[in-house]
């Protein structure tokens, strides 16, 4: 039985929890077109059924049609993301309400409440939480000694200017400079004093937080889609981002009396422990859970998503190479994530497989690439087809990945449909 039409004073509340529930879902970084989608679903369990979404990665637009006549409204959003614990409420708010079963006025002070709820861990989580991950990133990246030491003392830097500024939003498009500028100067700094540091390597684990990895693979995920006007938005947003931080990270350099052309060194040889990258994964996830704020019951799915798509990832980079490691990595993690929410009612496949971008680092091999043009354009160009590819693999395995899950679930649905029905088949049998 279908719902009925809202009387036009619910319609109006209706409209404004909408839109609202849209801002939160691009905030949670959704692709634009589930937030279409799942925001008309939402309309038609209150009785909607002509309801109309366009969604952008800044804005959505909204129109329901009631007994009155249509209601429009066009809504801006925060370019900021929401934290992991503040996406799983949202996810599950709008679960509730594509049932038909919330009360709106009430959602609306849900969704305030999301909104203006603090860290789970406070600021220590968020402080010691990025010095954690941090050290994680660089024993997965180049597990020596000196790197991980400049990594702990990096990551706290960056948590300490991360932290300061949390809520300042006149900051908060100069910070990936100001954090950038800061890691290159102490980087080249500790160089001329002798320390012996590969520079890259030492610069990428501070900054992962601001790479924007998800960005661009999300941006070429919804060109595949056909939604051009999100993924190139998405496309160009995250390479100003790539650009900023090399920018910051040039002007680290020459503050110190360095060239651009020194943040490029080939890479250190050194001898890589087996068993270094997993325990960096392992280190990794807790720091993403502390700083990230992750939701009660995650850490383990966090760290299982994390471990797997690692793995894949580096079995295809032994046979296969770098460049399509993505493929894999995303391949797994992408159904894994849906696999914990749908069938072991865990948290949200967003919250257990959106680490797995940040482990993943497209964005670093995009900063060396951006970085690299600065001194030698013909090599940086190089290095900017090689991210495109792997950009596009990380893509590519996302939506083969959910694609595969899909598949994976309708035919074990039906298999089990089938088997109830024999087995219904067969009681009836015996009580005759």
């Amino acid at each position: 039985m279908e719902a009925e039409p809202p009387p036009p004073q619910e319609t109006a509340v209706l409209l404004d929890f909408i839109y609202r529930l849209g801002q939160a879902y691009l905030a949670c970084g959704e692709q634009t077109a589930t937030v279409e989608l799942l925001l008309r679903r939402i309309a038609v369990a209150y009785g909607m059924r002509n309801a109309r979404v366009v969604a952008f990665p800044t804005a959505v637009f909204v129109s329901l049609h009631d007994n009155s006549g249509e209601k429009v409204t066009l809504a801006a959003c925060e370019p900021q993301l929401l934290r992991l614990d503040q996406m799983a409420d949202v996810y599950a708010l709008g679960d509730i309400a594509r049932g038909g079963k919330l009360d709106l006025r009430e959602g609306l002070e849900r969704l305030a409440a999301i909104r203006r709820q603090k860290p789970r861990f406070g600021r220590p989580g968020l402080l010691f939480g990025h010095v954690i991950l941090t050290i994680g990133l660089a024993l997965v990246l180049m597990p020596t000694f000196t790197n991980v030491a400049a990594a702990a003392v990096l990551g706290l830097i960056v948590g300490l200017i991360k932290l300061f500024n949390r809520g300042g939003p006149v900051m908060a498009i100069p910070l990936p400079v100001i954090a950038a500028t800061t890691v290159s100067a102490l980087v080249f700094l500790a160089m001329r004093k002798g320390i012996p540091l590969e520079p890259i390597h030492a610069l990428i684990p501070p900054l992962v937080t601001f790479l924007p990895g998800a960005m661009l693979t999300l941006g070429m995920v919804e060109l595949a889609y056909g939604d051009m006007v999100s993924g190139a938005s998405r496309l160009i947003a995250g390479f100003i981002q790539l650009v900023l931080l090399a920018f910051g990270l040039a002007i680290g350099a020459v503050l110190v009396g360095y060239s651009p052309e020194d943040l490029v060194y080939a890479a250190a040889q050194y001898v890589k422990s087996p068993f270094a990258g997993l325990v960096g994964v392992l280190v990794f996830g807790v720091g993403v859970y502390l700083h990230f704020s992750a939701p009660k019951n995650s850490l383990h799915w966090m760290i299982l998503v994390l471990l797997m798509a690692f793995g894949a990832q580096r079995l295809a980079t032994i046979f296969l190479g770098s460049e399509i490691s993505g493929f894999f990595g995303t391949l797994v993690a992408t159904p894994m994530g849906y696999l914990i929410q749908l069938r072991f009612k865990g948290p949200p496949a967003v919250v257990t497989f959106l680490p797995s971008f940040w482990l993943l680092v497209p964005g670093a091999l995009g900063l060396m690439s951006v970085t690299q043009m600065m001194s030698d354009r013909v090599a940086g160009l190089d290095g900017m087809v090689t991210v495109l590819f792997v950009i596009t693999s990380i893509a590519l395995g996302t939506l083969v990945g959910a694609s595969v899950y899909r598949g994976l679930t309708e035919t074990f649905g039906a298999w089990q449909l089938q088997i109830g029905r024999v087995g219904s088949f067969f009681r009836r049998d015996d009580k005759r």
